[in-house]
């Protein structure tokens, strides 16, 4: 029998660990169970996606991520200035996330970039995009989805 490897109609069981350049981690299965997902069902960005293509049960990779490939570029239209007056009540402070409800009530988070009295600036980008990341992964399993 040949050993799966990963790619289209695959279900792939594997742990991972998301790093920023500075080496902190921003998420991992590794202290946990691991994750299992089948290839282009979303679960993973596609630049993660296709850099575990051809990869089998027992593999270990450090694979690095470009921005492009992962939480793409800052968007400077997901950056808006809101009236102060909206977070009435509110201890602001930067890097503060604020979730908000859009038109169809999905919640949306924003990370206060700045303030003042009149005003606040709120960043609605990816809090990973523009940023350079290192996925560490292990391959547990690959079957046929």
């Amino acid at each position: 029998m040949t050993e799966q490897r990963i790619g289209p109609e695959r279900q792939v069981t594997l742990h991972f660990a998301i790093k920023l350049e500075s080496g902190d981690v921003v998420d991992s299965t590794f202290d946990k169970r691991p994750a299992t997902f089948k290839v282009g069902d979303g679960n993973l960005l596609p630049g993660f996606e296709q850099a575990l293509y051809g990869l089998k049960a027992g593999d270990k990779r450090s694979i690095a991520i470009e921005p492009e490939h992962g939480f793409g570029q800052p968007n400077p239209q997901n950056v808006q200035v809101m009236p102060r007056s909206q977070f009435e009540g509110m201890e602001l402070s930067e890097g503060l996330m604020v979730i908000f409800n859009d038109a169809a009530k999905a919640e949306l988070p924003g990370v206060v970039k700045q303030f003042d009295a009149e005003q606040v600036t709120i960043d609605f980008n990816h809090p990973l995009a523009g940023k350079r990341l290192t996925f560490d992964v292990e391959i547990v399993d690959v079957q046929p989805a």
